[in-house]
């Protein structure tokens, strides 16, 4: 049995597999209908908690059709219904829950949430997102950049704007994959000095440069998120406005990258804030691959801590 919490408590090797995995299983069901279940089932007869106590589409979605792909059942529980951590401790809803079914997916704030979850479930526990990481979603990326060009081992990526969750787990994926990242935003944004230590102590080059236009020189790869979160009061929606205006990804900033290098956004995107819709639908775009690849990646997850 294997947790699947971040990227950097997982060994370089395992999430190589993970990757090579997806693409294996991806790659097996080009041309097929959407409905159709894989050939191996490795959720027959399981059933996977899916707990929500953030609102999603993505990993709602990609994670419910994943397990139903591998023959399992899910379900769908919100942080109301269960009230998590709410008259009831983590601990004892993990172990409770770990006698009803066989695998869990969490999409919480509180990363101790998630973290204690883990510590007292006897089944897996996999990490949908929390306010400091999003691993997920970072799996994805990168399959979706190695489908397109290649490994990504040696190339450079551009993070662009906040520092936040994605952006934590792109650089424990620098490390654990051997690329390198410059960051450019506002100092006041600037990711954690542990993060980017961590993928500095593995030998990958991290750079901050707040100068958007200087960071993506050499650029493989440009990536943006939504510059304000839906719980931010107005107030501070604007403040990060006036911060983050520097940051936008538009056709100029990417002329000023190598002439095939991607862009990605892990969506929801606000069109004309973070990215322009130009760069968003442009050749170069690879957001909507990005958002099938979240499929992809989470069932080789779900293999993986099955021991498949």
């Amino acid at each position: 049995m294997n947790h699947f919490l971040d990227i950097h408590k997982t060994d370089a090797a395992d999430l190589r597999s993970i990757i090579d995995q997806a693409a294996k299983t991806k790659a097996a069901r080009v041309g097929q209908p959407k409905a159709a279940l894989d050939d191996e089932q490795p959720l027959k007869d399981r059933m996977v908690a899916l707990i929500f106590e953030k609102p999603s589409t993505r990993t709602r979605v990609s994670f419910d059709v994943g397990v139903r792909q591998m023959g399992g059942q899910t379900m769908v529980l919100s942080g109301k219904d269960m009230q998590l951590g709410h008259g009831e401790t983590i601990a004892d809803t993990a172990r409770v829950l770990s006698r009803y079914v066989d695998m869990i997916m969490i999409r919480t704030f509180d990363e101790t949430v998630l973290t204690e979850m883990a510590e007292y479930a006897s089944v897996p526990v996999i990490n949908g997102l929390t306010d400091r990481t999003h691993p997920c979603q970072i799996m994805a990326d990168v399959l979706t950049y190695e489908e397109h060009r290649g490994p990504i081992k040696g190339k450079k990526v551009v993070w662009t704007g906040d520092g936040n969750n994605v952006c934590a787990s792109f650089l424990h994926a620098a490390g654990q994959f051997g690329f390198d990242l410059t960051f450019t935003g506002p100092s006041q944004l600037d990711p954690e000095e542990e993060f980017m230590g961590f993928a500095r102590q593995q030998g990958s080059t991290i750079q901050v440069e707040r100068d958007a236009f200087k960071a993506v020189e050499g650029a493989d790869l440009v990536v943006a998120d939504t510059w304000v979160s839906m719980h931010d009061a107005q107030s501070a929606k604007e403040r990060r406005h006036n911060m983050l205006r520097p940051y936008q990804v538009n056709a100029e900033l990417m002329s000023h990258a190598k002439p095939d290098a991607l862009f990605m956004h892990c969506l929801p995107a606000h069109r004309e804030e973070e990215a322009t819709s130009e760069v968003m639908d442009g050749p170069n775009s690879v957001i909507f691959d990005e958002a099938e690849n979240r499929l992809h990646a989470q069932k080789a997850i779900m293999r993986w801590c099955l021991g498949n």
